[in-house]
């Protein structure tokens, strides 16, 4: 049973800890704290060089916009149609080029000048805008189809770049008789035509 000399060792013992605890604390902010709390200043400043670089980003002159890329027709006249071959493979998984047979998606011979969505026997899907598949409407539609036809069943996802579009174009006018992709001078009135539109 706890009686009361062992209850006051234990009391004792118990402040005097907290005693040796709240000395020790003192002790340690004493020795390695500079000044009171908030406002002390640092004792070394390493230099990052961020404010060199601060100053420079304010004192510097705006940049001018970027020069627009090749425009799209120039880089069409300039395609290769074999380099578009190797693209094609992406595509032979759904559609067929060189018969007028429907795979997953509808047959592409003879694609270029054809009404859009208009291969007989083929369900299409989405909204798909009117007039003929050119170079011209091409290009939106490989880059990001689902913008160029929401609600689109077509899964391919898109081709980001535009030398590759180019050269995919090349080889589907390949496959249709008698169309031409546009030569050079057609590029150069068209960015003739661009730059007078620009001023």
């Amino acid at each position: 049973m706890l009686d009361t000399m062992t209850f006051t060792k234990v009391l004792g013992g118990f402040c005097g800890a907290l005693l040796v605890f709240l000395l020790g604390k003192w002790a340690a902010e004493t020795i390695y704290q500079v000044g009171p709390y908030g406002e002390s200043a640092q004792a070394y400043v390493i230099d990052t060089g961020e404010e060199e670089e601060e100053e420079d980003a304010e004192e510097a002159p705006e940049e001018a916009p970027e020069e627009p890329d090749v425009p799209f027709v120039e880089l069409v006249a300039q395609a290769d149609a074999d380099a578009g071959a190797s693209l094609w493979r992406q595509c032979s998984a759904c559609h067929v080029n060189d018969e007028p047979r429907n795979g997953v998606g509808p047959h592409l011979q003879d694609l270029i000048g054809r009404e859009i969505g208009s291969v007989e026997d083929f369900r299409y899907s989405g909204a798909l805008p009117e007039g003929e598949w050119t170079w011209e409407n091409l290009d939106p539609w490989l880059e990001a189809p689902r913008d160029f036809a929401p609600g689109t069943s077509m899964a391919y996802a898109g081709l980001e770049d535009d030398e590759d579009r180019a050269d995919l174009i090349a080889y589907l006018y390949t496959y249709t008789e008698g169309a031409e992709l546009p030569s050079g001078e057609d590029a150069a009135a068209e960015e003739d035509a661009t730059e007078e539109e620009a001023t």
